[in-house]
């Protein structure tokens, strides 16, 4: 749908207004490209997205995968989508040269990946896993699985996977079953044979190109075959779907078998199953067992996997970001379109009198309001999280540690605020999309409610709003002595101080009086002993910050537009202004409930329900 997939001014004033995307260019890593070859991306994601992605979007919807208790079928359109990504070069976009990446900011390439996010969300799942994938082999495998594993996904020749949750485990790591039994070494490192069942597989089986890298947290038994208990005593091994000579067989298919698919409310266009690791029904070199070779140091699985899933945990906010942003753009053309009823007064009872476009309506107005000021919100702090990995990347090239560790504080703390904010605040703009639409909102012809259906997926998967609640409260807010937490607050009181005196000093005064607030509050929550008690209301406290980042973000944004008055300068201060008289002050309500240590829901007992 062309002009309503993202706001391209929008997109734009993000990167370079505000986050100075051009700045990146003095650094070496980034020094060949320029503002033209950022455009050049830009337009290419947004061709990809309008001409090949969002064409087969409801149709995605409608044919959902399919299995025959042989293969996974797609439509083939979707299949042609995913292949034509897989084609583009993006994958390995922001990779060094030397593996055939373009070392793009990460920052553009985000602003890049929105287009086809906002496109067919689900279509994206396969590459958006096949880079995260490779990304961890790169930073944790050894050269030769980087070469046999890592380097055919960025080339766009095979997709790959997660393999984390199990049917009785679920987001509980610590109690998966699947084992991983010594087999011998090889030129690719330990080689293992393992055996377990692996469920909410994203992309997990179809044959949309050769061969599926699957990643595999598993646990290796002790000589008395009994599994090491807890998150310490987790592997993580590399399991391709097909076996290949460079591996050490003939092209043999691994002992990977797929249990059945989920059928999924929305995000349709991606395969979702279970897969059962080495029930023998395959005996590669003669054996069952699913071949796969140890990454990284025995025992320190989860530290590895962590690495691509704060990789997918921030694609996830740019793609709640998205479909939140698109929602809002077809609301308002719906409604500028739409002439229904007539103003209030002595002239809307007059039958005879032209109806007025829904837009004219102030209650419409309210709700494009909000759902613009969480779109364009959340699509900034996630840009800014993609700022931080690039500043990051340019200090270690630099040899300044302390400024990338700074950095990577940053990035820590504000993971779980990039992943949950938008996938909680932006599908409540998906909810105001379909409500602007009426009644034409809620039936599939205009497409409002299945980006409502794609989007509730977010605030589930690569851990749920509340794990993201308690990781903040419970890990991320002390690490370090509490150095991740006073870096945030760092980074909030140099924007205060660089509004004071400007027109958007009362703006900084209400952003202000709130970071105050939450310092006191976290501060008196770490004092409590209990953790049960200190986080039962840790999602209260993840609201806070992410609403409080959000009016820093819009702050930001505000300093960024500097005396332009056009209409899109006027728009951005407005719905800035919804956000901070309207949507901040949610956070005083949070904060007192945090400050009383609040035990309603602590205290409720099963039988009560």
């Amino acid at each position: 749908m062309p002009g309503l997939l993202l706001s391209r001014e929008d997109l734009c004033f993000q990167l370079y207004d505000w986050l100075e995307a051009e700045s990146l260019l003095s650094a070496p890593r980034f020094a060949e490209h320029s503002r033209e070859t950022f455009e050049a991306v830009l337009d290419s994601c947004e061709r990809l997205g309008e001409e090949v992605l969002a064409p087969c979007h409801a149709l995605s919807d409608r044919e959902e995968p399919a299995f025959d208790g042989t293969s996974v079928t797609l439509p083939d359109a979707v299949v042609e989508a995913v292949r034509a990504v897989a084609g583009s070069g993006l994958l390995a976009a922001t990779q060094d040269e030397a593996v055939g990446g373009m070392q793009l900011p990460v920052l553009v390439e985000k602003a890049a990946l929105a287009w086809l996010y906002a496109a067919n969300i689900g279509a994206c799942a396969y590459p958006m896993l096949t880079v995260g994938n490779a990304s961890l082999l790169l930073a944790h495998g050894t050269p030769a699985q980087v070469e046999a594993f890592a380097l055919p996904q960025l080339r766009g020749e095979w997709t790959g996977t997660m393999c984390l949750s199990e049917p009785q485990a679920g987001s509980s790591l610590s109690d998966i079953t699947t084992r991983a039994q010594y087999e011998c070494d090889s030129p690719l490192g330990p080689r293992y044979r393992l055996s377990g069942r692996k469920m909410w597989i994203s992309g997990g089986e179809h044959g949309i190109l050769d061969n599926i890298v699957h990643l595999v947290l598993a646990k290796v038994p002790d000589e008395h075959g009994r599994l090491p208990p807890g998150t310490k005593g987790i592997s993580l091994f590399v399991v391709p779907r097909t076996l290949t000579q460079a591996q050490g067989f003939a092209g043999e298919r691994n002992d990977i078998d797929l249990a059945g698919l989920n059928h999924k409310l929305g995000y349709r266009a991606a395969v979702n199953c279970a897969l059962n690791f080495g029930e023998g029904r395959h005996a590669p070199g003669g054996r069952a067992g699913a071949v796969g070779w140890l990454v990284g140091a025995p025992g320190q699985g989860l530290a590895c996997m962590f690495h691509m899933m704060n990789e997918a945990r921030i694609g996830v906010g740019l793609g709640a970001v998205a479909l939140g942003y698109t929602a809002y753009l077809r609301a308002l053309d719906y409604a500028r379109n739409r002439p229904q009823g007539r103003l209030p007064g002595p002239a809307g009872k007059n039958a005879a009198q032209p109806q007025v476009a829904l837009v004219a309506h102030a209650d419409v107005r309210r709700m494009l309001l909000a759902q613009k000021s969480y779109a364009e919100g959340g699509l900034g702090l996630v840009l800014y999280c993609a700022r931080l990995v690039d500043e990051a990347r340019i200090a270690r090239d630099a040899g300044d540690a302390e400024a990338a560790a700074s950095r990577g504080l940053l990035l820590d703390i504000l993971t779980p605020i990039a992943k949950s904010w938008p996938s909680q605040w932006c599908l409540a703009g998906n909810d105001l999309a379909i409500q602007v639409h009426g009644g034409a909102g809620y039936t599939r012809d205009y497409g409002v409610e299945q980006l409502w259906r794609d989007n509730r997926l977010n605030a589930i998967h690569e851990g749920t709003h509340g794990i993201q609640a308690i990781d903040l409260l419970g890990r991320k807010v002390v690490m370090q002595d509490g150095a991740a937490f006073e870096a945030y607050c760092a980074l909030l009181d140099a924007s205060l101080a660089r509004a004071a005196g400007t027109p958007c000093a009362a703006s900084a005064d209400a952003i202000a009086a709130r970071l105050a607030r939450l310092r006191e509050v976290t501060a008196w929550l770490l004092r409590v002993d209990d953790p049960v008690a200190r986080l039962s209301n840790a999602s209260a406290y993840l609201e806070v910050f992410g609403h409080l980042t959000v009016a820093w973000v819009w702050l930001g944004q505000l300093l960024a537009l500097g005396a332009r008055a056009d209409d899109f300068a006027r728009g951005k201060r407005h719905a800035a202004r919804w956000f901070l008289r309207w949507e901040l002050p949610r956070v005083d309500a949070w904060l007192d409930r945090l400050a009383d240590l609040d035990d309603t829901a602590l205290t409720m007992r099963d039988q009560w329900f």
